[in-house]
């Protein structure tokens, strides 16, 4: 059957009907409406258009005879050609944590868990207290200080006492009662004992600052080891009365609002996605995100070369690990873009299906790029005209099956 023959069935399908509706109107003895004597008119002017005498075109190349209301009957839609403006980008994607959002809590000393302060699950905020350690190099670490700060205040008060010895000898040497050598002598023990001083103070300040990085231990050698973000204990590594080593993690904390949309886009449109676009995503339960792109990485999945974009949530916060797909909206390249299922392969060329009075014409094109369900038409189209979209492999099976009819 062709594709004219299946419009036409579609339609009389509607006529068997209003003809069933016209015989009962007689039958009740009512006279037939004017609505029904038009469509009557109208399906006597189809059957004459059937029998091809009249409102059909001859058999012309690369021509498919077919009127509007026969080609949605028969599933070919018509659309306009798009160029210029904006053009939307689908993306499929994943919510990803920040990496600042995730912190490995470790123990800055080793020593025995004496308490532990929260468990898993627990919310808690930049500084609050994982557990509480007890560490004999941290205790080792305070009396080291605690020298150190002696010394530094023994050297101090040598060199204070050296300062007023020579302030002495230079009013002696002055009222010309002691040598100059005497004086030089004295000199060189205030000089050395502030040498001294410095030295003292430098070795208490890197014992503080050694205090400071272990998790400032007291005396006995017991720190409490903080979180360094706000955030959920998603897990905890140690329990009360065991051991952790130097640099072991006590603690796992994630802060769930510090996520980013990470999505994959294909080499071709990458390019024209820039930091600072809006990209519109949805999760799987059907809930909208809004974001701004942050960056764009090229060829970052190697295998494909697509590219990675990065966004930040600006509103509603999805949870880590979930799938999203999301859209945003580029410039235009200009280009006239048709969909996908306009172009077809025609004679070996590639071609789409322009929309005339009488029915469809294959024209031949060029294409670019192909994106989004949409493909560039770099030569052959103009810009103004309408095509076959969905349902243009109709057209193409029928302008083959006219075409070998004719040759037999």
């Amino acid at each position: 059957m062709k594709l004219r023959d299946i419009a036409v069935a579609a339609a009389a399908v509607a006529i068997v009907a209003g003809a069933g509706g016209f015989g009962l109107a007689r039958l009740t003895g009512g006279e037939p409406s004017q609505e029904a004597a038009s469509e009557e008119a109208g399906h006597e002017g189809e059957e004459h258009a059937k029998d091809g005498s009249e409102g059909w075109a001859e058999a012309e190349e690369g021509f498919v005879a077919l009127t509007p209301n026969e080609a949605q009957a028969a599933g070919v839609t018509v659309v306009s050609l798009l160029r210029g403006g904006g053009q939307e980008i689908r993306l499929a994607g994943r919510v990803e944590p920040q990496p600042s959002a995730r912190a490995a809590v470790a123990a800055p000393l080793g020593g025995s868990v004496e308490r532990v302060h929260v468990a898993p699950g627990s919310y808690v905020r930049a500084g609050a207290p994982i557990a509480t350690l007890r560490s004999g190099e941290g205790a080792v670490l305070r009396a080291e200080a605690a020298v150190g700060g002696s010394q530094a205040a023994s050297a101090r008060a040598e060199a204070q006492a050296a300062a007023a010895a020579f302030a002495r000898e230079d009013r002696l040497l002055k009222e010309g009662i002691v040598a100059r050598q005497d004086w030089e002598a004295v000199r060189a023990t205030m000089l050395k004992a502030q040498a001294e001083v410095r030295a003292a103070d430098a070795q208490s300040q890197a014992a503080r600052a050694r205090i400071a990085a272990a998790g400032s231990p007291g005396a006995s050698g017991r720190m409490t080891v903080v979180s360094p973000i706000s955030g959920v204990i998603t897990a905890m590594q140690t329990a009360a009365g065991g051991f952790v080593a130097q640099g072991g993690t006590v603690a796992e904390v994630t802060n769930p609002n510090l996520v980013e949309l990470v999505f994959t886009a294909p080499a071709m449109v990458a390019g024209r996605i820039t930091p600072g676009m809006q990209i519109v995503a949805q999760g799987p339960e059907g809930t909208e995100y809004r974001a701004v792109v942050t960056g764009v990485a090229p060829d970052a999945v190697e295998a494909s070369g697509a590219a990675v974009v990065r966004a930040r949530p600006t509103g509603l916060v999805p949870a880590p690990g979930a799938p999203l797909s999301g859209r945003v909206v580029v410039s235009g390249s200009g280009a006239i873009t048709v969909p996908t299922d306009a172009v077809q392969t025609v004679e070996g060329r590639t071609a789409v299906f322009v929309a005339e009075a009488r029915g469809f014409r294959a024209r031949p094109v060029l294409t670019g790029r192909t994106a989004n369900g949409q493909v560039e038409i770099l030569r052959g189209l103009e810009g103004s005209e309408r095509v076959a979209g969905r349902g243009a492999f109709l057209l193409k099976a029928e302008l083959a099956k006219g075409e070998a009819e004719h040759g037999h």
